[in-house]
């Protein structure tokens, strides 16, 4: 049974009086939403365990209502993450995953890939991949947890209707956030009107709820100590400089090379656990999230020299920037720039999905200016400073 004692909003209220958290009444509305469905996870578990023991009188049994998810969504810094992090460590259950939605869905193609793989080998009959692909995920996880929920590749957005509809059924549970309303997602994106049975399929099993706190509680964190050289300058290249023999100090630096499936992801430059790059080296080739994860399974700080102000025509860029700070963020890494201006000026103009998501990748390369994100990133992978 739930323990209340450990519940979320319990603990919120200690870190309130701890003087740790701001007392905010949104966050707290939203711990009893969570709260709630930590609970009927629990109770569905418990009672999934008794009902085996009847197991020849399942035919008369009343089918259960599948347990509806919870997608959290509001401007960047409102404490999303925060409220994700504590449902997760408190819902006890065993089956259960967190991932960036880019990372999920990375692993989702990969496992496509090995379905059509054994399908070619003569391995299974199953053409199609979904089904057992679904089987698989729900089998590790009836509880899925994703943050920073958004779409903006067309692989990933034309097989979430069906993917879903497999999970669902199957009796998984969601829970995520995002910055932007279900109806926004993948706004402007490429055949959309594919994609839009999935936000109707998303309403139908999560109920939805909106996080606008009127504090950024990042920005409260940051002291102004940068990470970020800008503008482009003799100043700005000599602190970026400074940085990188810090990082690399004891270490020679030489090229390096990361594989990939059955490829290899160049590296110019590599000291111990630090990689140098331009930003053409990341941003304009073509890689993706599971590049970038490939990456951060090898490096935790990214150096990343020349970044540019970015206009729509560039929309690639864009994405692909979006996706990097997203993944080595999610990874805890750190990327130490310089570049032509502050993040939240690198966007020329904001329009579609990828306006929406800058919003995040400004916030979160603020953060990373922050002496307590550096501090953990520190303490984390064990950097070795004078």
């Amino acid at each position: 049974m739930p323990n209340p004692g450990n519940s979320i909003t319990r603990r919120l209220e200690a870190l309130v009086a701890e003087d740790r958290l701001q007392r905010d009444e949104r966050q707290m509305a939203i711990a009893a939403r969570l709260d709630r469905v930590a609970a009927e996870l629990t109770t569905s578990r418990a009672q999934r365990k008794t009902n085996a023991l009847g197991w020849l009188f399942a035919a008369r049994r009343q089918a259960q209502p599948p347990l509806r998810g919870l997608y959290i969504y509001g401007g960047v810094g409102r404490g999303k993450t925060m409220l994700m992090d504590l449902f997760f460590e408190t819902v006890p259950i065993e089956r259960k995953r967190r991932a960036h939605f880019h990372a999920f869905m990375a692993d989702v193609q990969e496992r496509i890939f090995r379905h059509r793989q054994r399908l070619k080998a003569g391995e299974t009959r199953e053409v199609d991949p979904m089904p057992p692909v679904a089987a698989e995920i729900y089998g590790e996880s009836r509880l899925l947890c994703f943050d920073e929920f958004t779409v903006t590749d067309i692989a990933d957005a034309m097989i979430l209707s069906r993917l879903f509809t497999e999970l669902f059924a199957r009796g998984c549970v969601l829970v995520a956030t995002s910055n932007v309303a279900p109806d926004d997602l993948y706004r402007d994106g490429l055949n959309r009107g594919l994609f839009l049975p999935f936000i109707g399929l998303l309403k139908q099993h999560a109920d939805v709820v909106c996080l606008d706190s009127e504090t950024d509680y990042r920005m409260e964190k940051t002291e102004g100590i940068r990470v970020w050289n800008a503008p482009l300058n003799e100043t700005s290249r000599k602190a970026f400089e400074e940085a990188w023999l810090q990082f690399t100090a004891g270490h020679a630096p030489a090229p390096a090379t990361v594989p990939m499936k059955g490829r290899e992801i160049t590296v110019p430059l590599a000291a111990g656990r630090a990689a140098r790059f331009g930003f053409a080296d990341l941003c304009q080739r073509p890689l993706g999230a599971t590049d970038y994860l490939a990456l951060l399974a090898q490096y935790d700080t990214l150096f990343v020299e020349g970044v540019p102000r970015l206009s729509a025509d560039r929309r690639n860029e864009v994405k692909r920037l979006i996706l990097l700070v997203d993944t080595v963020y999610d990874k805890g890494g750190l990327i130490i720039a310089t570049a032509e201006s502050a993040p939240d000026a690198l966007l020329l103009e904001r329009r579609g999905t990828e306006g929406f998501e800058f919003d995040r990748t400004i916030s979160r390369l603020t953060e990373m200016q922050s002496s307590e994100y550096r501090e953990a990133h520190r303490q984390h992978h064990q950097i070795v400073t004078e």
